[in-house]
């Protein structure tokens, strides 16, 4: 069947693709539109002819968004559009089934938009299940487990394959998210998701073993690093609230989480002594709950900060085993008066008075209001008196929140007691009085509240307000909470500190907004910067679902809602000299002044370089007097050049840019990864003698970490190109052309393979990359021949600056290196096979490689830094460009 319109029938797919490459190479998208409609209107059988094309397409190439494929395809998608009659319905059923085969195998870029667009064309949804699935299971085995997940998940196939098989490569290259996508919408894979992960968090869990079952997967040591219990842990009950699953299946993760729960309420307690006996007592004990370990935990611990009588006191409590008490427990339990065997707390509740003691009074702020002025309210009459004087026109109303602390092992927590402040009074709402909280009057009460556009309501850091609203009062998600008139003071208090302004309202001391040695954060710092005095903060981690409230409690609650009045007075009576516009409430309203945030910490972190030993930073100059500092400009005259292989650096995970082009240029490179922590730079410098390359906060601990100049300081408003150049001209650094590519851009690793033609066409067949009807796109049958008489072609530039490997060590069967990596043979594009006589495979991570345009594009963008020489010059300027990996 004829599907051509256009005047010349019978184009060449081959000849297409060729014509479409050149403007490709060059970027000009423009007029690879324009080449792509006109050729297509040219070919016989267009569907057909695309599936040639894109057969003989390169793979993916670094610096670009889009395979050339990927182009050809939207385009034609563009095309058939004004080409109806072009469709694959239109064709016999014999031939339909083979296109949609061949077209099945080309699913291997996980782009959305290219994985659709074969879908639709070639309604690959229609294809025999057990089809469908044989092709993920050859994608896993090829490593692509990324591709695999991203296809399965667009043809629906989640049921049909194995959710470890799939999720576990995944999570260990650090592609959770992705496995998430694959099991949303489908509970029991959801569960099995949840459930593997809790089985991680079992303290006798070793990665290496599961690692045992995926032999062929690459993983480096900083990729590993997020498979530890903390971050599990954290995983685990942030998927239990996402797809809302019985945290009883997750016992691991639970007891990891009250294991540390403990640990945090021992330091608290005892070493801090910012709890209350009160407080730690109710908290351990519902951290404790009935777990048996835990308690002997807890015992355990109790010996080592507190002495054998406490300790004994409580394994009464829990009348734990004697074979199970530490070493001298058990005699200091007998020897125990009855009046001392069971642990005893004040009646707080009424041992405490209202007014506390001057010691209190001359450290922290004080409520401003008598007892009789907080009124608790826990009936409908008096939620009418407090709606009577709330609501009025024109109010101003502190508002905050008090929920008891679940130390993480309940996501989302329901509100115990809300705060709200008016001039000279306090009404404080009892949600735990029986029937209150539900009743229609209450929630009709709190819409009315946060919805009144004329009731001015003050808060501070409300979102963690809102959430824990929305968690105690599911009508809010049916029918949502309409919010006016709010101000959150913590936005105002960003906007002061990224002014700098010196606050000396009536503090014994000058504050500075954001100083790092201050004691408080938060609420608190910003009452003692703007009233002179921080809060009480003892009270805040208490049980508040537990009546009676004691004084103490009572106490604090009344005045995290009434300083939120005096701040907002003391601001809006003098906005000028806190840095602040006279419309306070604008300043909730606007976006966040993120551009000017940064520029104030890349200044302040200007500031303080020029104050740090054993650091130097790189970067542009700023003043005259920093210009002996800030490095970078030109090398130091009695600094020796460097070659690129004698510079070993680890890069922060916010200069991945810049460590991929030191890494083209031969410099030898490690990249943490997004999830790692700064500090693994240090640990590595340390290990391996390297230089840290860092920008922002990571440098202030890094650099006291190595020696002198052993850690730079980068612009983190630079562009990674320029940031490169910095860091070579600042080390001396001289890279040559053959210095280009002399590291692997994926691992870092200086060791390739040579693999010349004749051999990368065996190993394509072998796995069944290529098939023999004519798929490699030889013209002619000589040409064939002509490859068993080629000699091993000459090695690219950099061979003298790596070491080469000889492929009698590669497994004749599954094509992996002695270190266990594959060669990346899906890569490798059949239609590059009669242009590229030698091939350069990485024998760490197997990833391929050939010489083709990015060469040059490195060359140009580096030329001020390369060390050239004439005939180099001469030699690069000749160097054949086709394509590049």
């Amino acid at each position: 069947m004829n599907h051509t319109t256009a005047e010349t029938a019978g184009l060449d797919p081959a000849v297409l693709r060729d014509q479409l490459f050149e403007p490709w190479s060059r970027k000009d998208l423009q007029m690879l539109h324009l080449a792509a409609l006109q050729g297509f209107s040219k070919l016989s059988e267009p569907l057909e002819a695309l599936l040639t094309i894109l057969e003989g397409c390169p793979g993916k190439q670094k610096g670009r968004s889009h395979t050339l494929g990927h182009h050809i395809l939207m385009e034609f998608q563009t095309w058939i559009k004004e080409h109806p009659q072009v469709t694959l319905s239109s064709l016999p059923e014999q031939q339909r089934l083979p296109l949609k085969r061949r077209a099945l195998s080309l699913l291997t870029d996980s782009h959305p938009s290219y994985v659709d667009g074969l879908l639709n064309t070639y309604q690959l949804n229609s294809l025999d299940p057990a089809t469908l699935r044989l092709h993920i299971i050859r994608l896993q085995a090829l490593n692509c487990y990324k591709e695999a997940a991203a296809i399965s998940i667009k043809l629906k196939l989640q049921k049909e394959l194995d959710m470890e098989e799939m999720c576990i490569p995944l999570i260990l290259q650090n592609k959770l998210p992705l496995a998430e996508s694959f099991v949303t919408g489908h509970n029991h894979l959801e569960t099995q998701l949840v459930t593997l992960l809790d089985s991680w968090c079992h303290p006798n869990f070793s990665v290496e073993h599961v690692i045992k079952k995926f032999p062929r997967l690459s993983l480096s040591k900083q990729s590993m690093g997020h498979i530890q219990p903390k971050l599990l842990t954290k995983n685990v009950f942030r998927l239990v609230e996402k797809f809302n699953i019985d945290p009883g299946l997750c016992p691991h993760a639970l007891h990891k989480r009250r294991m540390d729960s403990m640990r945090f309420l021992m330091y608290k307690r005892f070493v801090e002594k910012g709890m209350t006996e009160e407080n730690w007592c109710d908290h351990v004990q519902y951290v404790v709950a009935d777990d048996v370990e835990l308690q002997i935990m807890l015992v355990g611990m109790l010996v080592k900060y507190c002495g054998l009588q406490k300790a004994s006191q409580w394994s009464l409590r829990y009348n734990l085993p004697r074979h199970r008490l530490p070493c001298g427990l058990w005699e200091t339990q007998q020897s125990l008066p009855p009046e001392l065997q069971q642990i005893h707390l004040a009646d707080a509740a009424h041992a405490e008075e209202w007014v506390p003691s001057q010691s209190h009074c001359e450290r922290f702020y004080q409520v401003p209001l008598t007892k009789d002025k907080v009124h608790f309210v826990d009936t409908q009459e008096a939620l009418q008196r407090c709606q009577n004087i709330v609501l009025k026109e024109g109010s101003i109303v502190g508002v905050d929140m008090e929920w008891q602390p679940t130390f993480g092992c309940i996501s989302t927590q329901k509100v115990a007691l809300i705060q709200l402040a008016v001039c000279e009074q306090v009404f404080l709402l009892d949600l735990c009085a029986t029937g209150f909280c539900q009743h229609p009057d209450t929630i009709s009460f709190i819409r009315s509240l946060f919805s009144e556009k004329s009731v001015l309501k003050l808060g501070y850091g409300m979102s963690g307000d809102v959430k824990c609203l929305l968690a105690t009062w599911e009508q809010f998600l049916e029918e949502p909470l309409k919010m006016n008139g709010m101000l959150d003071l913590l936005h105002i208090h960003k906007k002061i500190q990224r002014g700098n302004v010196k606050l000396t309202q009536n503090g014994p001391k000058e504050v500075l907004v954001g100083e790092e040695d201050s004691a408080e954060k938060g609420l608190s710092l910003l009452v003692q910067q703007v009233l002179g005095k921080p809060l009480d903060k003892t009270e805040q981690m208490s049980n508040w679902e537990k009546r009676p409230l004691r004084i103490s409690q009572i106490r604090y609650a009344v005045a995290d809602a009434c300083c939120l009045l005096d701040v907002y007075s003391v601001l809006s009576s003098d906005p000028a000299s806190f840095g602040l516009p006279a419309d306070l409430p604008s300043i909730s309203s606007a976006p966040p002044e993120k551009s000017q945030e940064k520029k104030q910490k890349e200044k302040q972190a200007k500031h303080t370089e020029a104050e740090c030993q054993g650091a130097q930073r790189v970067g542009p100059p700023c003043s005259e007097a920093e210009k002996g500092l800030l490095c970078g400009e030109k090398p130091k005259e009695d600094t020796p050049p460097l070659p690129p292989q004698q510079l070993r650096v680890v890069c922060d995970n916010m200069l991945q840019g810049l460590g991929r082009y030191l890494r083209c240029l031969g410099v030898d490179v490690i990249m943490l990864e997004n999830t790692d922590d700064h500090r693994e730079a240090g640990k590595l410098a340390q290990a391996e003698g390297r230089v840290i390359l860092t920008c922002g906060q990571p440098f202030q601990s890094l650099r006291s970490q190595v020696g002198e100049g052993r850690c730079l300081l980068l612009d983190c408003s630079e562009k990674a190109r320029d940031q490169a150049i910095r860091v070579l001209r600042h080390f001396n650094v001289q890279p040559t052309p053959g210095d280009i590519f002399s590291r692997c851009q994926a691992c870092n690793s200086d060791e390739y393979a040579a693999v010349p033609r004749k051999e990368m066409v065996k190993m394509l067949k072998q796995k069944g990359f290529l098939q023999d009807q004519g798929d490699t796109n030889f013209t002619q049958e000589e040409e064939e021949e002509k490859l068993s008489d080629i000699v091993t072609p000459e090695l690219p530039r950099y061979a003298p600056r790596c070491q080469w490997a000889s492929l009698s060590g590669l497994d004749p069967d599954t094509l992996t290196f002695p270190g266990g990596a594959p060669i990346q043979l899906h890569t490798v594009p059949p239609g590059l096979l009669p242009r590229i006589p030698l091939f350069y495979v990485c024998t760490r991570c197997g990833k391929v490689f050939w010489e083709g345009s990015h060469f040059s594009r490195v060359l140009s963008m580096f030329q001020e830094v390369l060390h050239i020489t004439d005939a180099e010059v001469a030699e690069s300027a000749a160097v054949l460009v086709t394509a590049a990996p």
